[in-house]
C-alpha cells in the first residue's frame, strides 16, 4: 500500500453563507507545493426509507429550488445539535411524511460529494409504520407518495429518483436483505 499523506493545513477562512459555511484552505500539498483548496461545511445529515408492512416505500416528490423542479425523494435533513441521528431521522420521517416507526434499522453512513464538501448523511430504513399528520416547514412542499418496490427501482433506472441519499439508503437496504 502506497503512503497516505493529508495535506498541511497554513490558514483556513470560513465565510457563513445563509445555512453554509465556504471554506477556504491555504495547504502545503505532499509534493511540497502550496495550494488553496475551498470546499462547503455541512451539518451532518439523515436520510429514511419508510416502508410500510406491506412493502410499499414511503416517498416524497418535493420541490427543489436549487434544481427549479420537482424531485422524488426519501425523508431528509439536517441533524439539530441537540439530536442523535436516529433522533433526527425521527423527526423528519415524522415531519415530511407524518409516519412514525416502531422498528429502525442502521444503514451506515456515507459522504454524498468528499471532493466539495463536508456532508455525512446518516441512512436509515423504517419499518412498522403507522400513519400520521405532516408537519412541514413554511419552505418545503412535499407531496407523499406509497410506491411497491418494483415502482421504485424503475424510477431509479429510468434515472427518474435522483435523490443521492435516497439511493444510496436504496442500496444499503438492498444489501442487507
Amino acid at each position: 500500500m502506497e503512503k497516505e499523506t493529508k495535506w498541511k493545513i497554513v490558514n483556513r477562512e470560513t465565510i457563513q453563507v445563509g445555512r453554509f459555511q465556504l471554506a477556504k484552505d491555504d495547504v502545503i500539498l505532499p509534493s511540497e507545493e502550496p495550494y488553496t483548496f475551498s470546499y462547503l461545511k455541512f451539518a451532518e445529515g439523515v436520510c429514511v426509507l419508510p416502508i410500510t408492512n406491506d412493502g410499499q416505500a414511503v416517498c416524497l416528490r418535493q420541490y427543489r429550488h436549487a434544481v427549479r423542479d420537482w424531485q422524488w425523494e426519501l425523508p431528509a435533513g439536517l441533524i439539530d445539535k441537540n439530536l442523535t441521528p436516529l433522533e433526527a431521522a425521527k423527526k423528519e420521517l415524522e415531519e415530511e411524511t407524518g409516519y412514525t416507526a416502531h422498528n429502525w434499522i442502521s444503514l451506515g453512513s456515507f459522504l454524498p460529494s468528499p471532493g466539495s464538501t463536508t456532508e455525512r448523511i446518516h441512512l436509515f430504513a423504517a419499518l412498522d409504520l403507522e400513519p400520521g399528520r405532516q408537519n412541514l416547514e413554511a419552505s418545503e412542499q412535499i407531496h407523499v407518495y406509497l410506491l411497491k418496490w418494483e415502482e421504485l427501482i424503475d424510477l431509479v433506472k429510468k434515472g427518474e429518483f435522483q435523490h443521492g441519499a435516497g439511493m444510496a439508503a436504496i442500496l444499503r437496504y438492498m444489501t442487507k436483505l
